[in-house]
């Protein structure tokens, strides 16, 4: 199967950098019924930063609007999705490279049964020559 390039909403909380924070999110989320494509947490200067890509963006923001959330975003990622070989992330960071698009952030796993996905952030006046670069639909 071929690699699956497409961009997504993201959106993105600022929480207090203790534990149960990310728990706490997340079971807003559950208890709405939204379903994540992807999660993404880490420290932020004082806090963390906890990044939502969801299934159906409206849900996320009406579950955020009523835990009354401080959300930033819409904002663009790409999911990448495809069968899993040696060198698949070095090629799509050498495309993005010899483009010279500087990848902000990712986050990439073997996803099991022979395939890989990646989350992969890149500066918003980069997102259109990146879609194109990466082939993105």
């Amino acid at each position: 199967m071929a690699e699956s390039v497409r961009t997504l909403d993201y959106f993105y909380v600022t929480v207090p950098n203790k534990p149960g924070e990310g728990a706490r999110a997340l079971n807003v989320l559950r208890d709405a019924g939204v379903n994540l494509i992807a999660f993404s947490g880490f420290p932020q200067g004082r806090g963390a930063q906890l990044d939502f890509v969801p299934e159906d963006a409206a849900a996320f923001r009406a579950a955020a609007r009523k835990a009354k959330w401080k959300v930033t975003g819409p904002k663009r990622a790409f999911l990448i999705e495809g069968d899993d070989r040696i060198g698949a992330g070095a090629e799509m960071m050498g495309k993005l490279a010899e483009a010279k698009i500087n990848v902000t952030a990712i986050d990439a796993v073997c996803a099991g049964a022979g395939r890989y996905g990646v989350i992969l952030w890149v500066a918003p006046r980069d997102v259109k020559r990146a879609a194109s670069v990466l082939g993105a639909h």
